[in-house]
């Protein structure tokens, strides 16, 4: 018999990594099971009892009414506009993060301080900061993109650091041997390096902003939210459809405008 279709029993390093995975598995299915009650999946049967309520919603959701057309895709341009800046801020905060929580650049009594202050950051849901916000310096735009600043600047500064921790470190080397400094090694051995999947990340984080915006009208924070709340709210599920369709073609384009920008980084 072939050594190819002949195998020796397992060693016990082989044992171990199977009943290990056997382990972690079996925890996930036991953590599924147990989580079933508080999810409340049982109410998954109302999804069929409530089917009248359904067809209703849905004979009116399909017939949607642009007589607001004008005012929908004004205050969508305000949510982009709130995504686009709350990223760009972010991508600012994130850089110093992204280079001092690496742990093949910064020392380590530097790396842990920055990475803990990246976890809080990223920790805080957006509505929850942007809540204080909107208490500090009232209602309005700019306290979305704060909020979304701050949440961001906390992914993106872990990102970041990701990638720089990875990089080929013959160039900075290179550079090092020059008598450069830090800085210097920083700016022409990493960054260069880096760039490109760092606006990789920026430009989803952007995507995601701009639907994470809408959701944020809910503490006062402007844009397209507030119309679609009122809406739904109201039960006026032909307007509700319209706004959906305002945000659905506006992150669509927002999509293919930045597989554009990566396809050409690439």
């Amino acid at each position: 018999m072939s050594g190819d279709r002949f195998r020796g029993p397992a060693t016990a390093g082989q044992m171990a990594d199977r009943w290990s995975g056997v382990l972690i598995w079996g925890a996930l299915a036991a953590l599924l099971l147990a989580s079933t009650r508080g999810a409340e999946l049982g109410k998954i049967t109302e999804l069929v009892n409530g089917g009248q309520n359904m067809r209703q919603f849905g004979a009116e959701f399909i017939r949607p009414n642009f007589s607001d057309l004008p005012h929908d895709f004004a205050e969508m341009w305000i949510t982009i506009q709130m995504a686009l800046w709350g990223t760009t801020l972010a991508v600012l905060l994130a850089i110093p993060l992204g280079v001092l929580g690496a742990k093949n650049v910064a020392p380590i009594w530097v790396v842990q301080p920055v990475r803990r202050v990246m976890d809080i950051l990223r920790s805080v849901p957006d509505l929850v900061v942007g809540a204080i916000f909107v208490v500090a310096i009232g209602p309005g735009p700019f306290a979305g993109v704060m909020a979304l600043t701050v949440n961001t600047g906390g992914v993106l500064g872990k990102l970041f650091s990701e990638a720089v921790e990875v990089i080929d470190r013959a160039p900075v080397e290179a550079i090092r041997a020059t008598g450069a400094s830090p800085i210097h090694e920083i700016v022409w051995g990493v960054i260069p390096q880096v760039a490109p999947l760092w606006t990789s990340y920026a430009l989803y984080r952007f995507e995601s902003n701009a639907r994470s915006a809408t959701v944020l009208s809910l503490i006062g924070a402007g844009g397209i939210g507030q119309p679609l709340f009122d809406s739904i709210n109201s039960f006026a599920f032909d307007q509700t459809s319209a706004i959906i369709i305002v945000i659905l073609v506006s992150v669509t384009g927002i999509d293919l405008i930045s597989q554009i920008i990566r396809a050409r980084l690439a």
